[in-house]
């Protein structure tokens, strides 16, 4: 088990379309363990696979003592009309703006077993859900943004000193 690095923007890997996991097999449960432990890190809420450098659709959260994993997740449903929610990213480090996201989520994937899983809630646990399957699906939350919001932020990205 491993505290692994976060990929920050312009890394490759955070722009790609997640893989499905068809076989759980030993390098599918150390993914796990390294997600569960990096997530651990105090001030995190969630950590999606792409965030450690990992194209496969798995992502691990922490949010209100509730610490766990999902693999292959899809979001199935959401309740409410987006609204705009402060949020932050660890692989865009430092920005904190208001993203579009729907007050309920559920998603649904497996564990490690096989087995189905659901996650479902409101407020931040709704919003981590939202989150973490972006990053699966390529996306970053300043898609997320209104347009003028959206400009202004990514400008502040291109004067981080983290950017290549």
């Amino acid at each position: 088990m491993t505290v692994r690095d976060i990929r920050i923007i312009g890394d490759p890997v955070l722009a790609q379309q997640c893989r499905e996991i068809e076989t759980i097999d030993d390098g599918v449960r150390a993914l796990v363990e390294d997600l569960i432990e990096t997530v651990k890190v105090p001030g995190r809420a969630g950590v999606a696979a792409p965030q450690i450098g990992v194209g496969l659709r798995a992502f691990s959260y922490n949010v209100d003592d509730q610490i766990g994993y999902i693999l292959n997740p899809r979001i199935v449903e959401v309740r409410g009309d987006a609204q705009p929610t402060g949020e932050g990213c660890l692989s865009v480090p430092g920005l904190w703006h208001d993203a579009l996201r729907h007050p309920y989520a559920r998603a649904e994937g497996i564990d490690l077993e096989g087995e189905r899983v659901v996650l479902e809630g409101e407020g931040l646990f709704a919003q981590m859900l939202q989150h973490e399957t972006d990053h699966l699906d390529g996306k970053l939350y300043l898609r997320r943004l209104p347009a003028d919001a959206r400009k202004a932020a990514m400008r502040e990205v291109r004067e981080k000193i983290w950017v290549s």
